[in-house]
């Protein structure tokens, strides 16, 4: 296999121009066969409006291996190099013998993937998630969203398929993966229904829409390969007896034995959390960020980032709504950036707990709303949590949610980014202030649709953030501009909270993955190891192939042993 990188043709070309750029280029003449698969994709915007494809492909010829070395080195060429694909495997099972069956708790991305891994490797784990079957979850959280009628258990966070499933479905990813576990997961999404582009974009992503159908033939997957997976089974405690896990303690008080538990709970299941470390489990403080969502109009990203933003030529040009990915430095040292860039996307009312309110970002495939978002965060250490406590973060968070609920009166609080920089100096003139807009007084926030999902209102952020955190945001917002023109201008509108980036806690984990209590294994973006659904999933493929390389699998006798204990209600 011979590799071909940074290839570059004009966009809008004819679909054979990449096969004709490939023969040119490795001298191969029209007569002999080839195949090629394309291993990577982007768009050169650096001479916008002249815009180009970057292509990186693998190039099979039907040659042996001597051939394809001998032709590489006459090409003389430094963008053509023999391909060496890496090829995941799963490891050989270890030899200690697994007495219990394997509880995963969460059916998000580390949860999933954890559970599939194990399922088709013969385990037989039993996934617990508090929420709702992802078809369920889908009509609960529009129902939300059109009258305000929030199910603790059943949101945006909460439910099969995680956070992210109500998010842009973004999946970064790194085509050289020594592990390969990148190109797995990307594999499983696709042999699930995803489109098939996600494993070879620069920028791949699934949307909203597609998730919908992707999540259930996972989740079927993992039944057909013996996993089971149990909905609305919330767990509230952890039973640890002599430093190890013995058991989880469900909502309705049913006590599962196990001992062995994957903890892949997500980044906004607080309760379950502070229960764990109310039970002894030690957790540690980390830094995440905070900020506002930031929603500016889609055809003004498209202009500053292509060159046009003429709809229909982007798409003679095979051109996807443009996005951005921004970092600062602020004077006073604290990073901004843009966290999960929604292009062609929607904000969405995020929240999962009475009497808070966090906001999130959401696209379907096609990415066709004519607004773009972004959340614009600003990194906050410990230091800043106000207090020692390992769940100060948490705390912080929901202090923050609490304050954005009140200021938008139940409802997403929204502001146009010009008023809000100009309440905030008139906040830093006076010393202090109050929340004081009204309703309507802000006409750059009507006589359109600012792609929102949930209800909202014209309220005043300036004193939602800490003074410090909304300075560096209007600082960073102002560095922005001067790469995005408009960006900080009249268009640009706010709403908040966006406090929900990572999570704000880390379960310690050694070598083996486990926690110091033996048996539990924190996994994914709620324990602190990963962020976003890329990283989660890999996480639990990793976490899997640890305790893979742990037990031998199950023998039948085991496993009916374990089926009928579900049967019984027992476990």
């Amino acid at each position: 296999m011979i590799r071909i990188s940074q290839l570059k043709i004009p966009c809008g070309h004819r679909e054979g121009d990449l096969e004709n750029r490939i023969r040119k280029i490795l001298r191969i003449p029209n007569g002999k066969a080839l195949q090629f698969e394309i291993r990577r994709h982007s768009v050169d915007a650096r001479k916008k409006p002249q815009l180009f494809d970057i292509y990186t492909v693998d190039v099979d010829l039907g040659e042996d291996p001597k051939a394809e070395k001998k032709r590489v080195a006459k090409l003389k060429n430094k963008e053509i190099a023999l391909a060496a694909p890496t090829v995941y495997s799963f490891p050989e099972a270890g030899s200690e013998k697994m007495a219990k069956r394997p509880v995963i708790i969460g059916a998000g991305p580390a949860g999933l993937f954890c559970a599939l891994m194990l399922a088709e490797h013969g385990y037989h784990p039993l996934l617990l998630e508090r929420g709702k079957p992802v078809e369920e979850r889908d009509r609960d959280i529009r129902n939300y969203w059109k009258t305000g009628a929030l199910d603790p258990s059943s949101n945006v966070q909460f439910g099969e398929g995680g956070a992210g499933t109500f998010s842009d479905g973004k999946l970064n990813t790194q085509i050289n993966d020594k592990t390969g576990r990148s190109d797995e997961v990307l594999r499983i999404f696709t042999q699930a229904g995803a489109p098939e582009d996600i494993r070879y974009e620069s920028k791949p992503h699934i949307g909203t829409d597609k998730l919908m159908e992707v999540i259930p033939a996972i989740r079927n997957r993992i039944l057909e390969a013996g996993g089971d997976v149990r909905f609305r089974a919330t767990v509230t405690r952890l039973e640890v007896r002599g430093g190890a896990v013995s058991a989880v303690i469900l909502e309705d008080g049913s006590r599962v034995e196990t001992d062995l538990v994957v903890l892949a709970p997500g980044h906004s299941a607080r309760d379950t959390i502070e229960a764990l470390f109310e039970d002894g489990i030690p957790m540690e403080q980390k830094a995440f960020a905070v900020g506002l969502r930031v929603s500016h109009p889609q055809s003004l990203i498209d202009k500053a980032q292509y060159g046009i933003c003429d709809r229909e030529q982007m798409k003679r040009l095979g051109l996807s709504a443009a996005s951005y990915k921004l970092t600062a430095r602020t004077s006073s040292g604290r990073g901004v950036y843009s966290f999960c860039m929604c292009p062609g996307g929607y904000i969405v009312d995020a929240s999962s707990e009475p009497g808070r309110i966090a906001v999130n970002g959401m696209s379907e495939h096609a990415r066709g709303s004519l607004r773009a978002n972004s959340a614009i965060v600003c990194t906050i250490g410990p230091e800043e949590f106000g207090g020692d406590h390992p769940l100060q973060g948490m705390f912080f968070q929901r202090e923050l949610e609490e304050k954005a609920y009140s200021i938008g009166k139940g409802a997403v609080p929204v502001q146009s980014f010009l008023s809000l920089k100009e309440k905030f100096e008139e906040r830093v003139a006076k010393g202090s202030g109050e929340n004081s807009i009204e309703s309507g007084e802000d006409p750059r926030l009507y006589g359109q649709d600012l792609c929102i999902r949930g209800n909202w209102t014209e309220a005043d952020l300036s004193g939602l953030l800490p003074p410090a955190l909304t300075g560096d945001f209007l600082e960073g917002m102002e560095q922005f501009d001067r790469r995005i023109p408009g960006f900080a201008g009249p268009e640009a509108v706010t709403a908040g909270v966006e406090a929900r980036t990572s999570s704000p806690v880390r379960i310690p984990r050694g070598e083996d993955l486990q926690s110091q209590v033996r048996g539990l294994y924190p996994c994914g973006e709620g324990a602190g190891y990963a962020g976003g659904i890329m990283s989660a999933a890999m996480d639990g493929i990793r976490v899997a192939e640890a305790i893979r390389r742990r037990f031998e699998v199950p023998d039948p006798d085991t496993v009916r042993e374990w089926k009928e204990k579900i049967q019984a209600g027992s476990n």
